[in-house]
């Protein structure tokens, strides 16, 4: 692959899988790459080529296999082919990351920006890598400002589905005091482990690999909890995730489709908790609750 254009074919797997759709593109003897969207639960695959021609009649062999894969489980929907120069590649995603200003205290800012804070105003540098939270998203920046409106000293907080790790580097930054963190996927633990190391704060917090269903915590509980998890999880888990909050604490649920959002405030109402606020952006519904 000596070109300068690579000619690229998208396709997405809205199950969040890797593996089936990659067996069957490996099959193909394909050039492709992959990128797990975890803020939309989806796997980005790209196949690319060198020359246009073989990229058309790539594309054309794909469109005849997709209803076949279909029947046996793999469903792929096919984008437009796009050129893209090959020095491009690797760095064409970042374009999509830019600073968010989250408060008059917390600047978000991708790690290969150099954006300037406002006076007074702490900088968190986050490198997503291929984990959940950038701030771009609506249920990650709902709970960044949540942990900022909440915020005081020597608060606990607890990130419950850490992804990038950057709630428990907000949390850091805005001063909580002990602060937990853990996700499901070791490697978006390593992710996490970077950029709190990014952040000069290694030892203050150390991410660990776990789940909500058995995710136990700290015996005294936390102040603050932000789960960030899908809603059918936020219901299934509702007893371990309403365990770990204190007496009078808040608990910050965020990654809800707007139309699920009921459900999950009326599933946490059942188990003693008020809901205090909500807030929709597009398709997605944040809420802080207050036991």
């Amino acid at each position: 692959m000596n070109d300068e254009l690579l000619f690229c074919i998208p396709l997405e797997d809205p199950s969040g899988e890797f593996e089936a759709a990659s067996e069957l593109l490996n099959a193909l003897e394909l050039d492709f790459s992959s990128y797990f969207d975890r803020e939309n639960c989806s796997v980005r695959h790209t196949v690319y080529h060198t020359d246009p021609e073989s990229a058309a009649e790539c594309r054309e062999q794909i469109k005849n296999l997709l209803p076949l894969w279909q029947e046996i489980g793999v469903t792929l929907n096919m984008g437009d082919t796009f050129s893209l120069q090959k020095s491009e590649w690797a760095e064409a995603w970042k374009q999509y990351f830019k600073p968010i200003e989250i408060s008059e205290r917390l600047l978000v800012r991708p790690s290969w920006l150099d954006d300037a804070p406002a006076p007074g105003q702490k900088i968190l540098e986050i490198n997503p890598g291929m984990s959940f939270g950038t701030g771009q998203h609506a249920t990650t920046l709902f709970c960044l400002k949540q942990i900022d409106k909440l915020a005081g000293a020597n608060k606990s907080l607890l990130d419950a589905g850490c992804g990038s790790g950057i709630l428990a580097i907000a949390g850091a930054l805005l001063d909580y005091g002990h602060i937990d963190a853990f996700d499901f996927d070791p490697e978006a633990v390593e992710v996490a482990k970077e950029n709190i190391e990014l952040n000069r704060l290694a030892g203050r917090i150390v991410p660990q690999v776990g789940n909500a269903a058995d995710w136990q915590g700290r015996p005294e509980k936390y102040d603050v909890v932000c789960a960030n998890i899908l809603g059918h999880l936020l219901i299934s888990f509702r007893f371990n995730i309403a365990s770990w909050v204190a007496p009078g604490g808040s608990l910050v649920l965020a990654g809800i489709l707007e139309r699920d959002f009921d459900g999950v405030s009326a599933a946490y109402a059942e188990l003693g908790f008020s809901e205090i606020e909500r807030f929709t952006d597009r398709e997605w519904t944040g809420g802080v609750f207050r036991s």
